[in-house]
């Protein structure tokens, strides 16, 4: 449920309160009974907070996913045909 943020327009009262989407908005202060209005609140739904939410709380300690697999041979990247040993 989302918080929405009054203020009245006569005792400039502000509070926040937790309604329901379909609920009817708020129009009495509660403080002095006078007329409220909706203020547009710039607090975000919700809160990443902790671990988990990064990709590097995902990955496992001591593996990297770009990291290309090590050839067996050290010229094979410089155009080596291969190793008589190896065909």
């Amino acid at each position: 449920m989302p918080i929405y943020e009054y203020e009245c327009l006569s005792c400039k009262h502000k509070f926040e309160i937790l309604q329901s989407i379909t609920a009817k908005p708020e129009n009495e202060c509660p403080k002095c009974g006078k007329k409220l209005k909706k203020l547009v609140s710039g607090v975000a739904g919700f809160i990443f907070k902790g671990s988990g939410f990064y990709a590097t709380d995902y990955k496992k300690a001591g593996k990297s996913t770009n990291t290309p697999a090590a050839s067996p041979c050290p010229k094979a990247n410089a155009g080596c045909a291969g190793c008589p040993a190896q065909k």
